[in-house]
Parts: C-alpha cells; structure tokens; sequence
C-alpha cells in the first residue's frame, strides 16, 4: 500500500481513538460494521442517536440496568424477622439420659396390676411430702409391673414437670398416648411440658385437646399464660409470610418486565436489520414491491426470477418502467394476479401452472420482458 495512505489512515485512526463521534458519521457505518465484525466494542458516541444499532444497544442497555436493579431491589428488600416480645415462665431443656420405660410385651397378670397400685399409692404419698425422687422411683416401680397402664406414664411426666424436667415428661406424655390416645392427662402434661420449653403453639394445641377431653381449672389457668403468646407468634409468621410472598411477586413482576423489555429489544433489533438490509440491496425498492411483498421482488429468491438473470435481478433495472406501466401497476391491484405472483415467487416452478391463466401469463410475460433489460 502507498505509504502516504498508510500515513493518512494511521492519523485517521488517531482521530477516531480522540474523538469516536467521529464514526457517528453514516457515511462511516462500513467502517463501523467491520470493526464490529472483528468483536470490537464500541462507545455509544460512535453511533448515530437516530441509528438503529444505536437505538437497539439503548434497549439492551436499559434492559441490563433493569435486571441489575432487579437484584440490587432483591438485596435492599431483604426480610429480617424483627423479634417477638412474649410473656411466661419458661426453663431451660433437661437433657438427662431418657428414664426407664415398661416393657409393653409383658403379660400383665392380676398380682402385678395390684403391686402397680400399691407402688401408684406410696409415689402419692412421696409427693405430698415433697420427696419427688422417691416418688419418681415408685412410679418407675409401677411403670414395670403394669407397662399398659396410660395413667401411670402421665402421673410420672405430672412428676417430671414439677421437677423441671420437661423433656422427661413429654417422653411419658408421649407414652402414655400411645397406650391411650384419649388421654386427657397425657395432652395436659405435655401441654404444660410444652410451655415451660416456650413451644408454645404446641403447648396451646395440647392444652386445648386435653380441656375438651376433661376440663379441669389448672388446664385454664395455663391456657390463659399460653394463648397470648401462641396467638403473636401466629400473626407475626402470618405477616411475614405475606411479606415474602409480596417480594416474591414484586421479584417475578419485575423479571417478566425485563424479559419483555428483552424481548421488544431483540424484536426491534430483527426488525431495523430486516429493514438495513432490504434497502441495501441492488435494484431493491424501498419498502418492499408494490402489493406488501417485503425486500423487493422476485431478485430476492433463490435462483431469481423465472426467465430472468440467474443469481436475482440485476442491478442495473430500471424499476420506474414497471412502476410507470399503467397495465402492471392495474394488475398488482387484482388480489388473483398477485396472489399468483406471490405463488411463482415461493416456488419458481409453480409458473409452469399459472401459464394457462389467460388473466396472469400476460402480466407475468410483461414483467419477464421488463427484467431482461435493454437489448
């Protein structure tokens, strides 16, 4: 290459690296689109404001900072649990080794459910002495002679509570539940178990059972600590789940705007290439062949034009000739002969059938001779 050229593209280049509006030029968009084509990212002053890359890398760009505020938004609204202000006695969780269990494959006999009682009557009579040990040890006692017996487990967890052991006393409310599902008793002391461990949902919805069971005035009196609690915890999971459910939505919304956004940019960007490239090609007429046919006529398909140049119409054809005969520019309005057209455009074959057409050969003979340029 002249070495003067070289010297005046070089300083060119410099201009373009100071100033890249230059390239907004449109005389300047080959330059542009080849720069693209080797992966070169340009800035957006480098496009014409009207352009429609520039328009296209506008959308995108509004689309990504949408999706980045989708996830500064996500990030801002985090939900924190504010914490709840209860109310009630509470202790802290026993964790002794579990205590000594029935066997319930035992064959209980007369003797044995009799020796239960009597080991039943010293354990209450331990317990309104205060010796709550002894009296745990002949509950345990009465557990192993009559395993069957419901009400034994519940009186040792009724033992376990006073001692603030709740676990221990969930493991023999549990139990004795087991044996009897209706046992008042049981849902009572595990009720109570409950609270003292502040689960008290739980404890409201044992508590509740065993009052419809067999209502008793200790049952209410707990109930009354209990309720208010279990209610707040209640309404406070119920807002917090409306909360997040909110975020959610608000998520989801956001996204689909985004996808849309997305989409209309993908659409317009399809949309002004299709448009680009319609006009850039030889003898093709603006806006498409009279009768809506897009990008021009039959020099757009694939081996061209029946009878005419193959390749596509050439570049020298004079399309005011078709445009300023008044017989064609008749013909293109009648729905049949354009639709025939349009058929022999799809499938240059399909002429063969349309030649019979007394109304369509004689438009399609014209056109031909149109596109066969000067002799």
């Amino acid at each position: 290459m002249d070495g003067a050229k070289l010297k005046e593209l070089k300083g060119f280049i410099e201009q373009c690296k100071s100033n890249p509006s230059i390239l907004s030029d449109p005389a300047l968009s080959f330059f542009r689109d080849y720069l693209e084509s080797l992966g070169a990212k340009l800035p957006s002053s480098a496009y014409n404001e009207s352009s429609p890359k520039s328009k296209n890398r506008e959308v995108e760009e509004e689309t990504d900072d949408q999706m980045e505020d989708i996830v500064s938004e996500e990030e801002d609204d985090e939900i924190i649990e504010s914490d709840l202000e209860l109310e009630g006695e509470t202790v802290e969780a026993d964790n002794d080794p579990p205590q000594k269990m029935g066997d319930p494959s035992v064959e209980v006999t007369e003797e044995g459910r009799d020796a239960s009682q009597e080991a039943k009557a010293k354990a209450m009579e331990a317990i309104s002495e205060g010796k709550l040990e002894e009296a745990i040890k002949h509950l345990t006692e009465a557990i192993c002679l009559n395993p069957t017996s419901a009400i034994m487990y519940a009186t040792r967890a009724s033992v376990y509570i006073k001692m603030k052991k709740p676990n221990a006393a969930i493991r023999d409310a549990n139990a004795a539940l087991e044996i009897n599902p209706d046992s008042a008793k049981g849902y009572k002391t595990r009720g109570i178990a409950q609270s003292l461990l502040g689960r008290w949902e739980e404890a409201a919805k044992d508590l509740h059972v065993a009052s419809k069971l067999d209502y008793d005035e200790e049952i209410s009196a707990v109930l009354k600590k209990v309720e208010p609690n279990a209610q707040r915890i209640e309404e406070h999971h119920r807002k917090y789940d409306r909360l997040r459910k909110e975020r959610e939505d608000r998520k989801r919304e956001k996204e689909r705007q985004h996808r849309r956004a997305r989409a209309q940019a993908e659409y317009e960007k399809a949309k002004k290439t299709e448009e680009s490239s319609s006009t850039k090609k030889p003898g093709g007429m603006p806006g498409g062949f009279p009768g809506g046919m897009p990008g021009g006529f039959p020099g757009n398909m694939p081996g061209g034009f029946p009878g005419s140049m193959p390749g596509g119409v050439p570049g020298n054809v004079d399309f005011s000739k078709i445009l300023n005969d008044p017989e064609l520019m008749a013909a293109f309005s009648d729905p049949e002969i354009m639709a025939a057209l349009q058929d022999v455009m799809k499938n240059p074959a399909n002429l063969a059938k349309h030649q019979a057409n007394p109304k369509v050969a004689p438009v399609i003979a014209k056109m031909m001779s149109k596109f066969a340029g000067p002799k």
